[in-house]
């Protein structure tokens, strides 16, 4: 198991831009809303299993063993260009076009229906023979670093035990994605199932999906995918300068949650994560993108995957199950100990867990209630998991430090 190392500048050792003044918010605000960040001073083009745009040095500084180091890459330019993929809209498809990609490069026609997307454009295609699958294209220029790292995560969980994820079709050519001049994407299969958002949720299915969850970071460990160091405003390198975006919050106790969140994650949590395994993680596994399949659980929608804490997805997954201010964890226990069965933590993941939780909420509260002034019109479904989040983490705030690591310590196999 690889581990992550931390390769901090010494103008960066300090608490970078959670509090101090408004450069990095001037810069989302006005340079990344229009898309045209410049690039990182030490990017470079990587190639890990095939070209793909990485924000990272090319001759392996910053990196361990051809992986991500915590801290290295992410300069206020990777956080500005991270914001800005998520500033702009996607761009509106027509079912037409959509088809006549379809029958270029598959052979397959179909109905097609356009389903609502953070970044790309995501239809349901309906065969004639009653199949279903999703066809996934951007015409933007991150789409298609996007787009090889997942594909290459769905070939590469292909033949993996203990829960369930999407196939890639591959296209006529036999590649696992078509890239054209002006739009790439990718056409996979549709799972069925029941959302765990919508599910009779109870101890036996949280520890149902914590198990699968862990087989998922198993399967995904060994994994080395193109563009899993893409900008990602998710991923926890850029955590510590989202308090830029904190105007965008309500006032009162939901603002104060947050900002004490973060705070304890830049200052707590962050200077810690070196010494935990780093990998390919989902890290999105949302109620809305797990599943409860007759084949057991699924995991969909690998957009924000990338290099990252292993014990990312499990924080992001309990983050979501945190809702029984009765309970030290909120119920997120048996979703925790079921991940622990199968892949169990080291001492340290067990003290970091729920700082990685609160953080994972506070930072889902920040990024949503932003998008949402954005985007009014889609105010409802970017803001679909956040009364959750909130929720969880004033429960959570009640807990110490020690507090906190005891409550998972005592749920662990």
């Amino acid at each position: 198991m690889l581990k992550a190392g931390i390769v901090v500048p010494r103008h960066q050792q300090q608490t970078p831009g959670l509090y101090a003044g408004r450069r990095g918010l001037d810069a989302i605000s006005t340079v990344a809303f229009r898309m045209n960040m410049p690039p990182a001073p030490n990017s470079a083009r990587v190639s890990i299993l095939g070209a793909c745009n990485d924000t990272a040095p090319d001759n392996g500084e910053g990196h361990f063993d051809g992986t991500q180091l915590v801290c290295a890459p992410f300069t206020e330019a990777y956080f500005g260009a991270a914001a800005a993929i998520l500033a702009t809209k996607p761009s509106p498809a027509e079912a037409r076009d959509l088809g006549e990609l379809l029958l270029r490069h598959y052979g397959l026609t179909g109905t097609l229906r356009v389903l609502s997307s953070e970044v790309e454009c995501t239809a349901e295609v309906a065969l004639s023979n009653g199949d279903r699958l999703i066809l996934k294209t951007s015409a933007r220029p991150e789409g298609r670093d996007s787009f090889r790292f997942q594909a290459a995560a769905l070939s590469g969980l292909e033949g993996a035990c203990g829960f369930a994820a999407p196939h890639i079709v591959r296209t006529g050519g036999g590649t696992l994605m078509f890239e054209e001049e002006d739009i790439c994407g990718y056409l996979q299969t549709r799972l069925s199932g029941v959302p765990l958002h919508q599910a009779n949720v109870n101890p036996e299915v949280l520890n149902r999906v914590g198990q699968a969850l862990g087989r998922l970071s198993l399967a995904l460990e060994p994994l080395r995918l193109p563009a899993m160091h893409r900008p990602i405003l998710w991923h926890v390198g850029c955590w510590p300068r989202l308090m830029e975006l904190e105007k965008h919050l309500p006032s009162g106790p939901v603002a104060e949650s947050v900002r004490v969140a973060m705070r304890d994650y830049v200052e707590l949590i962050e200077p810690q994560l070196r010494e935990i395994a780093w990998q390919v993680t989902h890290n999105d596994p949302n109620p809305f993108n797990t599943l409860l399949t007759e084949d057991g659980v699924a995991f969909i929608d690998f957009g924000d995957g990338c290099w990252a804490p292993r014990i990312q997805d499990l924080a992001i997954a309990a983050s979501h199950m945190v809702t029984d201010p009765s309970l030290a964890l909120g119920g997120a226990e048996s979703l925790i100990a079921g991940y622990a069965a199968v892949l169990p933590l080291s001492a340290l993941e067990a003290k970091l867990l729920v700082g990685l939780i609160r953080a994972r909420q506070g930072a889902l509260t920040l990024i949503n209630y932003w998008r949402a002034d954005l985007f009014p019109a889609e105010s409802a479904y970017i803001k679909k998991n956040v009364a959750r989040a909130e929720h969880g983490l004033s429960i959570l705030s009640a807990l110490g430090v020690e507090e906190a690591e005891m409550a998972v310590r005592r749920v662990l196999p």
